[in-house]
């Protein structure tokens, strides 16, 4: 892990695309600015855990839980 100092307004590169800057400072809490291109999703780190645990129990789903939908007749 690469650990960093920064100032308010100062920021960080990732890769070419991705700038992280120190946006505010309050106590104990940092306010990060993220810009990334829309092809790179951002997420806390909380909902990309909750997405993940979605996605893994989606695959686990079996054949016959969905329903095989069809138009109706005409």
């Amino acid at each position: 892990m690469l650990v960093l100092s920064r100032h308010r307004d100062e920021s960080i590169m990732i890769g070419d695309d991705v700038v992280v800057t120190i946006v505010d400072i309050r106590g104990d809490k940092v306010r990060l600015g993220i810009e990334a291109p829309q092809a790179i999703p951002v997420h806390r780190q909380e909902v990309y855990d909750a997405i993940q645990r979605e996605n893994r129990r989606a695959s686990q789903t079996g054949a016959g839980a969905t329903k095989d939908v069809r138009p109706p007749k005409s």
